[in-house]
C-alpha cells in the first residue's frame, strides 16, 4: 500500500480478466460477488442464527489475537471480526464491493480493499496474523489464495483459519431455506487433513487444530455451557460447526544467533565449577548469567571465584532479590543479551553437554519453543523419586490436553526459547496470574498462548552430585494443582 494512504481507504481492483481465471473461474466468482452483495444488503435490515456463530468467533480470535497486533483478515465482510480483535494495524480484503463499503462506513479506523484475494500482489507489507475465516469454503483455488499470502509473512506470523465441518453441510442448507442463515452457494467442504496439505503446498506448517462452536443458536446458558465446554469432550467435539488451524510460514534457520544460558543457583556451591568447565559455547557468543538466591552455603563466593578463574567465558553473577526460581530465571533473562535464552539448572541433573541440541532446534526453525523431556530414557537410580515421577505424568497428560500441543514433561527445568517471544510472553503475564513458583508452567502457557510451535526434547536425566532439591511435593503439588484448574479456565474453556 502506498505511505500516504490513510485509514478507512478503499480501492477496486478488478481480477475478472486476470490470466489466472479461465472462463469457468471468471463465472465461479462473478457469480460469488453477486452472491455476497446481495448478502450485505439483506443484512442491514435482518439477521438470523449467525449472529450467535459470529459473536463466538469473535470470542475464540479475540482470545488467540492479542491487541495491537498489525492484522491482515481475507474475506473481511463487515469488518465486524477483524474490529473485534483490536489492531493497531487491520486491513480487510473482500471481493464485494458492498460488504467493503459497510466496511469502511463501521470501522473508519482500519483500512477495507475492495479486492480478490487470489491476487494480492498490490500489498506490501507483512503482519503479524493474518485470518482466514470461513474464507476457504467459498474461494475459487485455495491453494492459490494461500500462496499470496505467503510473502505477507515474517517467521513470526501466525495464518489462523476457520471453516464450516462438513458434518454440518445439511443442518446449514436446511437453515438457509427457513431464513436462520445467510444463503450460501455450492460450498468447498475442507477437512483439516486437506487444508494442512494446501497449507503445506503453499509453504506453512500447522502448530495445532481443533474445533468451536457445538450450539450457533443465542440461548442463553445453553449456548454458553456447549460452546465452552461440551464442545472440548471427546465424541461431542467432533460434532463441531467450525474448525479451527494455526499455521506459521516454513522455517528458515537462523545464522549463528548468540546465546545466554541463565542459572537459578540456590545452595549449589559444589556444581559451580562443572557448570563452567562444561557448557558449550554455542552460536555467536555464548554468556553465563547466574542468579544466586539466598544461599544457605558459598555459593555466591564460589561463582564469583569461578568468574574470576575462567575469564575467557562471559559470565556475570546477580543476587536474586525475590524468592522462588521463577524470581530468579526472570531476573536472568531480563539481564541477558542473547538471542537465544536458555535455562540450566543448577544441580546438573540435566548435562549442560545437552544444550547444544536444544540451540540447533530452535536456530533451524525446528521450534520456537524447546522443552526438555526427562520420561523417554531410563533415569539413573536416585534421579526422580518415585512420586514425582507420577505427577509428572499427570501434569504432562493434563497439559497437553489443556494447550493443544504434546507436552509431555512439564517440570523439566531445561527449556529455551528466543528472547524476542520471552519478551511477548513477559507482557502478556497478567492473562495468567503470577502464582507460578518454578516458572516452568508461566513460559509453557504464555508460549501456547502466543500459538509458538513447542517442540519436547528428550534428555537423559542425571542424578544430582551435590546438594539436595529444592522443591517440597506435597506444597508445590497443590499448587501445581491449582494451576492446572486456572489454565483450564483461561486455556481450554474459554
Amino acid at each position: 500500500m502506498d505511505g500516504d494512504e490513510k485509514p478507512g481507504f478503499c480501492c477496486k481492483i478488478s481480477l475478472m480478466n486476470h490470466p489466472l481465471f479461465d472462463s469457468a473461474g471468471q463465472t465461479y466468482q462473478q457469480t460469488r460477488i453477486a452472491q455476497w452483495d446481495k448478502v450485505a444488503r439483506m443484512r442491514d435490515a435482518w439477521r438470523g442464527w449467525g449472529g450467535s456463530y459470529h459473536k463466538r468467533l469473535k470470542e475464540v480470535y479475540r482470545f488467540l489475537v492479542s491487541p495491537g497486533q498489525s492484522v491482515l483478515e481475507i474475506g473481511s465482510g463487515f469488518g465486524e471480526l477483524l474490529a473485534s480483535v483490536e489492531p493497531a494495524r487491520g486491513l480487510g480484503v473482500d471481493f464485494s464491493s458492498e460488504m467493503v463499503n459497510r466496511a469502511s462506513a463501521r470501522h473508519p479506523n482500519l483500512e477495507f480493499v475492495h479486492a480478490d484475494a487470489h491476487d494480492l500482489s498490490f500489498v506490501h507489507e507483512t503482519f503479524d496474523v493474518i485470518i482466514l475465516s470461513d474464507f476457504v469454503n467459498d474461494a475459487w483455488d485455495v491453494q492459490r489464495a494461500l500462496e499470496q499470502i505467503r510473502p505477507l509473512c515474517t517467521p513470526q506470523t501466525r495464518v489462523i483459519i476457520n471453516v464450516y465441518s462438513n458434518l454440518w453441510q445439511t443442518i446449514l442448507t436446511l437453515a438457509q431455506r427457513v431464513r436462520l442463515a445467510a444463503p450460501m452457494l455450492d460450498q468447498n467442504w475442507l477437512t483439516t487433513d486437506d487444508l494442512r496439505g494446501m497449507l503445506n503446498l503453499a509453504g506453512f506448517e500447522t502448530i495445532r487444530d481443533w474445533r468451536e462452536i457445538l450450539f450457533p443458536l443465542p440461548i442463553p446458558l445453553l449456548a454458553a455451557f456447549c460452546n465452552r465446554f461440551l464442545v472440548r469432550l471427546p465424541v461431542f467435539r467432533d460434532l463441531a460447526l467450525a474448525n479451527f488451524i494455526i499455521a506459521r510460514p516454513q522455517p528458515v534457520p537462523v545464522e549463528e544467533p548468540s546465546v545466554s544460558v541463565v542459572i537459578a543457583a540456590r545452595n549449589e556451591a559444589g556444581n559451580i565449577n562443572a557448570i563452567f568447565e562444561r557448557t558449550p559455547k554455542m552460536g555467536r557468543a555464548t554468556e553465563l548469567i547466574f542468579v544466586e538466591g539466598h544461599s544457605k552455603d558459598d555459593t555466591y563466593a564460589a561463582i564469583e571465584r569461578e568468574i574470576a578463574s575462567h575469564p575467557s567465558t562471559s559470565s556475570r553473577v546477580l543476587r536474586q532479590s525475590g524468592i522462588g526460581k521463577a524470581d530468579a530465571i526472570r531476573a536472568g533473562f531480563d539481564a541477558a543479551s542473547g538471542d537465544i535464552l536458555m535455562i540450566l539448572d543448577a544441580d546438573l541433573t540435566v548435562p549442560p553437554e545437552d544444550l547444544p541440541r536444544f540451540y540447533e532446534a530452535l536456530r533451524s526453525g525446528r521450534g520456537e519453543f524447546i522443552n526438555g523431556v526427562r520420561l523417554v530414557y531410563p533415569m539413573e537410580k536416585q534421579a526422580m523419586r518415585g512420586l514425582n515421577f507420577l505427577g509428572n505424568k499427570f501434569f504432562s497428560w493434563a497439559f497437553t490436553s489443556l494447550l493443544g500441543q504434546p507436552i509431555k514433561d512439564t517440570l523439566c527445568g531445561t527449556k529455551v526459547l528466543w528472547k524476542k517471544d520471552y519478551e511477548r510472553i513477559a507482557a502478556n503475564r497478567a492473562y495468567f496470574g503470577d502464582f507460578d513458583p518454578f516458572g516452568d508452567f508461566d513460559l509453557i502457557f504464555g508460549a501456547a498462548k502466543l500459538n509458538l510451535k513447542i517442540v519436547d526434547l528428550p534428555i537423559r536425566y542425571r542424578e544430582r552430585t551435590y546438594g539436595t532439591t529444592n522443591i517440597s511435593r506435597w506444597k508445590h503439588g497443590m499448587l501445581l494443582m491449582r494451576m492446572v484448574w486456572y489454565a483450564a479456565r483461561r486455556i481450554k474453556f474459554v
